[in-house]
C-alpha cells in the first residue's frame, strides 16, 4: 500500500474535481485509473485531530487529541495509552511500515513509536533545519533555503500579519517536496527488494507538509499560474451577516481585507502552483512504483487531512467555521483489478482507516467510526448513510461545533453563538444563513433532531447543550440536571 497525503488541500485544484487551469496530472491519472470520492471530508479542519483520527479510526472527540499542540489550549497532547492505531495491526498482519514526511500527532511519542521507519520530521511546516534534510542538501551540492518578496497582510493591532507567500531561492531539486520524495522512493526501492526477496508486504505513506501556508515555492511555481486567470471565489462576497462572529474576527486575524484583489488573485495562483510542485513530486513516486514493477500489486491512496480557505469567505488558513472550503478532501483510492469508477457517496478520512486495514486482511472493528470503501470502489451493492458528522474543538481558543451533512444540506451548531443550516443546491458558497428562516423551519427541526441522535448514540457529549437549548422535539434525554453517573431517562 502506497499512501499520498497532504496538508490543508482544497479539491478544488485538481484537474480530477474540474480545475483545468492547474496542472495536476499525476493526481488526475491517478483518479482516472482507480475510485475518485466526489463528497470524501475531514472529521476536523485542523492538522493534529484529523491525522489522529486517520490513525486510530475514531472522531477526535474519541481519540481526544483535540487541537495542534502549537495552538493547545489545554487538550491532551497525545493519544492515551493502548489506543488502537492501525500501523499495529498492520505490523501484527506481518507488514513493513513506513512513513516519510508529516507526522504531527503528539509530543511525546513520534511515527516511530507506533512502528513507522523513517527520519523523525516532527512540525507543522517543513522542517528545513533537520539534520537529514540539511544531509540531503549538502550531498547533492545544492543550496539551503532563502525567501524574499514576502505577502502579509496587516493585525488588527497594526503589526505584520501573518506570513501567507514568499519567494523561494532554490532549484525545484532543493525543495523539501523534492526531498520528501526522493526519500520516499529510497524507502520504496527497499521495500520493494525486500517484497521480491521475501514477499513481506509494505505499508508506505508520503505525506506533504505543503500546500500547507505559508507558500515558499521557486519561480518557477510562484509564477506557474497567471494571476489574471484566477477567479476569485463567490464568497469573497461574505458579509458576516448573520452569521457567527468569531468569523469576522478570524478574518480580521488573517487581514484579509487588509490585501488587494490583485494580491488576492497572486496568493490563490501562487497556492495552485504548490500543488503542482506536490503534483510533480508525487508523479515521481508513482514512476518509481511503475519501474519497480509493483503498480499491478500496490493499493495508492490519496487524500489530505483538511482543506484551506485561501481567501474564501475572507479568510486563510482554516478555523471555527464548517464551510467545504476546509471540511471538502480529495479522496482517491486505485486497487489493481478494480475497475476506475466514481462515486458521490458521504465519504469520511477516518473510511481509509478501515479501507488499509481490510486490504491488509485485518479486523477492522477497533477502528469504530471507520467503514471500509472497498465495496464502493468494487461497485457492491452497499448500504450506505447519506449523513456524516464532523467536529471541532477550538484552535488558538476552545471553541466547540459540530455539523450534520447529508444530502445537499448542513447544519452547523454554536453553542454560545448562532447555529448554521446552508442548501449547498441553491447556495454552494454558504453565504446565506437559513437557521431561522421560517420556510425550512421543518428541515432545521428534523436536521437538529438528528444530530442530536447521531451524537447520543456515538456517546459525543456536546448533545447536552443541545438538550436545552435547540428543537430537539419530543425526544427521550438524559436530564442534564442530574449528578454525574445518574442514566436515568426523563422528557426534555
Amino acid at each position: 500500500m502506497l499512501f499520498l497525503m497532504t496538508d490543508q488541500h482544497r479539491v478544488d485544484t485538481l484537474g480530477a474535481y474540474g480545475n483545468q487551469l492547474v496542472p495536476t496530472p499525476n493526481l488526475d491519472r491517478l483518479a482516472a485509473t482507480g475510485t475518485l470520492f466526489r463528497r470524501s471530508y475531514t472529521p476536523t479542519a485542523i492538522c493534529t485531530p484529523a491525522r489522529a483520527s486517520l490513525l486510530t479510526g475514531q472522531q477526535p472527540f474519541r481519540h481526544k487529541l483535540l487541537a495542534n499542540q502549537e495552538r493547545n489550549v489545554g487538550y491532551n497532547e497525545d493519544l492515551a495509552p493502548g489506543t488502537f492505531t492501525f500501523p499495529q495491526a498492520l505490523l501484527d498482519a506481518g507488514y513493513a511500515c513506513g512513513l516519510i514526511g508529516k507526522w504531527h500527532i503528539g509530543t511525546e511519542r513520534n511515527a516511530a513509536s507506533y512502528g513507522f521507519e523513517g527520519p523523525d520530521l516532527p512540525g507543522w511546516h517543513n522542517p528545513v533545519d533537520h539534520e537529514d534534510y540539511q544531509a540531503y542538501l549538502a550531498e547533492r551540492g545544492l543550496p539551503p533555503v532563502v525567501t524574499s518578496g514576502e505577502i502579509r497582510g496587516t493585525y488588527p493591532n497594526g503589526g505584520p500579519g501573518n506570513l501567507l507567500a514568499a519567494r523561494l531561492q532554490q532549484p525545484v531539486e532543493a525543495t523539501f517536496e523534492a526531498y520528501l520524495a526522493t526519500r520516499a522512493i529510497e524507502m520504496l526501492r527497499g521495500y520493494a527488494d525486500r517484497y521480491t526477496r521475501t514477499g513481506r508486504p509494505f505499508f508506505l505513506e508520503l505525506s506533504f507538509f505543503g500546500p500547507h501556508l505559508p507558500y515558499l515555492l521557486p519561480d518557477e511555481y510562484f509564477d506557474l499560474i497567471d494571476p489574471a486567470q484566477v477567479q476569485l471565489p463567490g464568497s469573497v462576497a461574505e458579509t458576516f451577516e448573520g452569521k457567527p462572529t468569531v468569523q469576522r474576527e478570524y478574518s480580521a486575524h488573517w487581514a484579509y481585507d487588509t490585501l488587494s484583489s490583485d494580491q488576492s488573485r497572486k496568493l490563490i495562483a501562487i497556492y495552485w502552483g504548490y500543488v503542482a510542485l506536490i503534483d510533480a513530486q508525487i508523479g515521481r513516486v508513482l514512476d518509481a512504483l511503475n519501474d519497480l514493477g509493483l503498480a499491478d500489486h500496490t493499493a495508492v491512496f490519496f487524500t489530505a487531512d483538511h482543506g484551506e480557505f485561501t481567501g474564501a469567505h475572507r479568510l486563510h488558513d482554516k478555523g471555527p467555521a464548517m464551510y467545504e472550503d476546509i471540511y471538502r478532501i480529495p479522496g482517491i483510492l486505485r486497487v489493481p483489478g478494480e475497475e476506475p469508477t466514481t462515486r458521490d457517496e458521504l465519504v469520511l478520512l477516518t473510511d481509509f482507516t478501515a479501507t488499509i486495514l481490510d486490504l491488509a486482511g485485518a479486523d477492522t472493528s477497533a477502528a469504530v467510526d471507520s467503514r471500509t470503501l472497498l465495496p464502493l470502489v468494487r461497485g457492491d451493492h452497499v448500504d450506505w448513510s447519506d449523513e456524516i458528522v464532523c467536529e471541532f474543538h477550538g484552535h488558538h481558543f476552545p471553541y466547540a461545533q459540530r455539523m450534520l451533512r447529508t444530502g445537499d444540506s448542513k447544519l452547523v451548531v454554536n453553542p454560545g453563538s448562532i447555529n448554521e443550516l446552508y442548501d449547498l443546491a441553491s447556495d454552494p458558497d454558504e453565504l446565506h444563513n437559513r437557521y431561522h428562516d421560517p420556510a425550512v423551519a421543518e428541515l432545521r427541526d428534523r436536521l437538529v433532531q438528528r444530530l442530536y441522535t447521531l451524537l447520543r448514540a456515538r456517546g459525543d457529549k456536546f448533545y447536552h447543550w443541545m438538550t436545552s437549548m435547540d428543537p430537539i422535539g419530543d425526544q427521550a434525554t438524559l436530564n442534564p440536571s442530574r449528578a454525574p453517573g445518574e442514566t436515568t431517562e426523563t422528557r426534555a
